[in-house]
């Protein structure tokens, strides 16, 4: 029942139990004794990705024939709250997994999805989105990066920024105007592979408020060639499109880690206030930390609620734009006021980086900005009104 105290959700399977032992195991076994050293370092091992590809973690929702699980997108809920819940927020398997592997397996050919989703699958390669540039953020209309024909294939010519996985990644689908006088009609999507490509280079590994040990990095493309077969979908311009399809399962997926860390929060600091002791008696036992407590449970109940509601409607492909918005927006919203009480109740230790409150009260923080951010999604539920 965890901290929350909620029967298990209804998408919740036998099956899926047994992914989230495998994940706690997984996380606390071969993340978690290294995790400072990766936050010191400002990324991940690489060897990290293969061995979650042979514990099953990669592409859980993948089918079969394409080397992953033959899972469903509740595999890969399972996977980033577990992950969350362990305060491994810095391993960027969910987008790798949920939202890399998807635009290949939905819009690739049979060819491309041979080519990489096994790949992928193994850890042999790591995916990356790359969409955001220095003057287009959410407005992703506003992109400059271009892939003009040339010969058979393309050159893509251009800058991205806040690339999560970017110093590791060797997959990119990379987000590039195909008719620059088209607007939205003329993006289109192609998955790269950069190993050893000329005119790709990876600038430095952004130094971030949180999620230290996610490396998130500046791409540059400068006159990189890509053969046809890189262009995801059967013509160009289908790419804004895609990205629309596929922007709901991604807010989907912010909302979700947010509900793992606030369960984490919730957590710790209940650990701490029993043990703490002030004015001769241990926290828990003041009313003010009760109060505290009970609000933030309580809230972070109703969240996990709508939060499973969610996945149910995705599960049964139904969950809509305005739906995913609210569950981002308002989850990471109410994950930066639960963890900021949970840190003003251990005092002076949640501000020290050896707690791990203090990790979550930095690392929430930019989830009310990726994934579109959260004044985005109010004006995108506001136009159902």
């Amino acid at each position: 029942m965890g901290v929350l105290g909620l029967a298990k959700p209804v998408w919740m399977t036998e099956e899926l139990g047994l992914l989230e032992a495998t994940c706690r195991q997984f996380f606390a076994k071969e993340c978690a004794p290294h995790y400072d050293r990766w936050e010191k370092l400002g990324c991940v091992d690489r060897d990290i990705w293969t061995k979650a590809g042979v514990a099953g973690l990669l592409c859980a929702g993948i089918p079969e024939a394409y080397g992953g699980a033959g899972g469903s997108f509740a595999h890969e809920a399972v996977i980033t709250i577990e992950a969350n819940r362990a305060g491994i927020s810095g391993l960027g398997i969910p987008l790798h997994n949920a939202i890399v592997a998807p635009y290949i397996l939905n819009y690739g050919s049979e060819e491309q999805k041979q080519r990489w989703l096994p790949r992928l699958a193994t850890g042999e390669l790591i995916g990356a989105i790359a969409m955001s540039e220095p003057a287009a953020g959410s407005d992703l209309q506003g992109i400059r990066t271009t892939a003009k024909r040339s010969g058979n294939g393309y050159v893509l010519n251009g800058q991205k920024t806040f690339i999560t996985n970017g110093q590791l990644a060797n997959l990119v689908i990379v987000v590039a105007k195909t008719d620059p006088s088209l607007g939205a009609k003329g993006i289109s999507l192609f998955a790269v592979e950069t190993d050893g490509v000329e005119g790709y280079r990876r600038g430095r590994n952004l130094d971030k408020i949180g999620l230290k040990s996610n490396d998130t990095s500046e791409l540059f493309f400068e006159a990189v060639k890509i053969d046809a077969e890189s262009l995801l979908g059967s013509e160009e311009g289908q790419g804004f499109y895609m990205l629309m399809e596929q922007l709901p399962q991604e807010r989907l997926l912010i909302a979700l880690q947010a509900a793992g860390r606030i369960e984490s929060a919730l957590e710790v600091t209940i650990d701490f206030v029993k043990q703490r002791k002030a004015f001769g008696k241990a926290i828990i036992e003041f009313q003010n930390t009760q109060f505290e407590l009970a609000e933030c449970k309580s809230e972070a109940a109703i969240g996990r609620v709508f939060v499973d509601y969610c996945i149910s409607r995705h599960l049964e492909k139904a969950l809509d734009t305005v739906t995913a918005s609210m569950a981002k927006y308002w989850m990471t919203d109410l994950q930066c006021r639960i963890i900021d009480r949970c840190l003003q109740l251990h005092g002076g230790y949640g501000y020290m980086n050896e707690f791990p409150i203090a990790r979550m009260y930095r690392d929430a923080r930019v989830e009310r900005i990726y994934g579109g951010t959260n004044e985005i999604m109010k004006m995108l539920i506001a136009r159902s009104l």
